[in-house]
């Protein structure tokens, strides 16, 4: 009780004037979670500020705003793969044509990036460039040279 009645002279010490006392959602929530451990019998010697039911129905409010998930839902499906991997697989597929996609995901992973095949085609794929042996078969001899 004694709590509760310190939150109460908290919220009016935060309150500026004005006829109508208004409560912020912070002020509303520390008061309702301190009536609550009281109870409603209690709550209604002691309830100065507003009613008992009017604490409990706040109370009420914050347990449901807790279990309300709607503001962390996801989008469906897997999340894209970042963008700067995405540069990193294009980037050691070019200077390695004759690397295929397994040896590109191990290459990744030794640098500590986990990624899967599939997703290395797909980037590969989406920036244009072929698989390993039409990739390998495209070099010029200057460019055979130069990675050697």
């Amino acid at each position: 009780m004694i709590d509760y009645l310190q939150e109460e002279n908290r919220v009016l010490k935060e309150q500026r004037g004005g006829k109508r006392m208004r409560f912020t959602d912070e002020q509303r929530c520390r008061l309702a979670r301190k009536a609550k451990r009281i109870g409603g019998g209690r709550l209604k010697e002691i309830a100065g500020l507003v009613t008992p039911q009017t604490l409990l129905a706040w109370h009420r409010k914050l347990i449901a705003k807790k279990y309300d998930s709607c503001g962390k839902r996801r989008g469906v499906g897997r999340p894209p793969t970042k963008d700067e991997l995405s540069c990193l697989v294009v980037k050691m597929a070019e200077e390695n044509p004759g690397w295929g996609y397994t040896r590109l995901r191990g290459a990744l992973a030794n640098l500590g990036h986990e990624i899967g095949r599939g997703t290395i085609a797909e980037i590969l794929i989406q920036s244009g460039m072929e698989p390993a042996p039409e990739r390998d078969k495209k070099r010029t001899w200057s460019e055979f040279l130069r990675t050697h």
